[in-house]
């Protein structure tokens, strides 16, 4: 038996496909979207949605034979695309980079006005409607990868799993119900939400949701996600909220205990442009050349007393704040140093959220390719979260979560502890 995994993410899309027998991951495949639109906004983002669908159907299409037997989807949360009554786009997909929401409004912005954040499905909604902006003819509006559930099925409404309706904002995760005025039919746990080609597919989940599923195994451990962006994310029985700190809907009435770093991967990353930008005045680098030589600086400092703050990008409670580089000496002002300040930086980010979560981890579980290529970020994220990273044997932790999410919701495992015998450590 088989399974597979579909995860839309912003830049691309990945397909997997599950043995359960030897609980392996046989077939992989990701292609880029190639999906962003200039709209002619410096404030929008948005992708073409008829681009992304068709990618998708072609992965899923490559995949599929008698062995198939669970179709699961996750994707980019937070966004939204519309939609008429004949279950047709009639719009871009909003992403959840869009900053429309951090735009002024009545002595505010829409995001505040809301008590949510820019990017968030409902936030997004709400500047489009003050602006008269909703497309004509709109039945509603669900994220991309509900989007794909819906045309896959036939269904002429989206049904929006928890994960994703949380994502949206305004969305009380005790109670189950928005608090804002929106005709969204919200599926609480696993559920099918119809066939495509005679194989049951499960209604999508969110990419963090599903990632954790298929890499958190020990509910007493925390997860370390770094990409883009970064997560640090625990399972708790009960919600907790503090600042930058958000609890999610999961599966089997338990919560996603999250904190999120807006630039997290990032800030790596734009210090190997910085580098690039220097080096290139006098030889011609790639980025592959460039990281390498941030690895070898890595190893000449193994500590560093620079200060590096990382949120270049600010947080989801205020947009506004900026990174910062202190404690600047004599003595410590080189590109080594500064290099390991910024991991430093990272995960001191990840781990003040960590701590306004009331939680003891016994164990550390890491994610995410920037976990994935970065021995020195690894000891950092040891040393401060006190323990050794576990790194799942698979590398596509979202369509592997939502694979698994499938095969629960078809039947195939009674519930999450069950099916995550399927999920290998390194």
């Amino acid at each position: 038996m088989k399974a597979v995994g579909i995860d839309i993410g912003t830049t691309s899309i990945c397909g997997i496909v599950l043995d359960v027998e030897s609980a392996k991951v046989i077939k992989t495949c990701t292609k880029n979207s190639d999906s962003f639109m200039y709209g002619g906004e410096s404030f929008e983002s948005i992708q073409d949605v008829d681009k992304i669908i068709k990618t998708a159907t072609e992965i899923l299409d490559s995949f599929i034979d008698d062995d198939v037997k669970a179709i699961g989807v996750t994707g980019q949360m937070h966004g939204i695309v519309y939609y008429d009554g004949n279950a047709n786009a009639i719009s871009p997909l909003y992403t959840w980079q869009d900053k429309r929401g951090d735009l002024p409004y009545n002595g505010t912005t829409y995001a505040k006005a809301l008590n949510s954040f820019t990017g968030y499905g409902n936030v997004t909604d709400f500047y489009n409607r003050q602006n008269g902006l909703v497309p004509e003819g709109a039945a509603g509006y669900c994220t991309i990868h509900d989007y794909l559930v819906m045309k896959l099925c036939g269904l002429k409404k989206a049904l929006i799993h928890s994960s994703d309706a949380a994502s949206f904002g305004c969305y009380d995760v005790v109670k189950c119900r928005f608090d804002y005025d929106c005709d969204i039919t919200v599926i609480s746990d696993y559920h099918i939400a119809g066939y495509y080609k005679g194989i049951p597919v499960s209604v999508a989940i969110g990419d963090n949701q599903a990632s954790v599923l298929s890499t958190l195994t020990d509910e007493n451990d925390v997860l370390i996600n770094v990409g883009t962006g970064s997560q640090v994310s625990v399972i708790s029985d009960v919600a907790v909220t503090a600042e930058n700190i958000e609890s999610r809907p999961y599966v089997e009435g338990k919560y996603l205990v999250v904190g999120s770093a807006l630039c997290g991967g990032r800030a790596f990353s734009l210090l190997k442009d910085l580098y690039s930008e220097i080096l290139s005045y006098a030889a011609d680098v790639n980025d592959s050349q460039v990281y390498k030589i941030m690895d070898a600086m890595l190893e000449k400092a193994d500590e560093t007393t620079l200060k590096v703050d990382t949120r270049f990008a600010g947080t989801r409670a205020d947009p506004s704040l900026r990174g910062a580089v202190t404690n600047i000496s004599t003595g410590n002002l080189n590109a080594s140093q500064l290099t390991h300040g910024v991991l430093n930086g990272m995960v001191s980010e990840l781990y003040g959220m960590y701590e306004l979560m009331n939680f003891k981890a016994s164990g550390v579980v890491g994610s995410g390719n920037g976990v994935r290529k970065n021995k020195k970020l690894v000891e950092i994220i040891e040393k401060r979260f006190g323990g050794k990273v576990k790194m799942p044997a698979h590398f596509e932790e979202a369509s592997l979560g939502a694979a698994i999410f499938a095969l629960v919701s078809s039947g195939a495992f009674k519930n999450a502890k069950e099916a995550q015998r399927l999920v290998k450590y390194q």
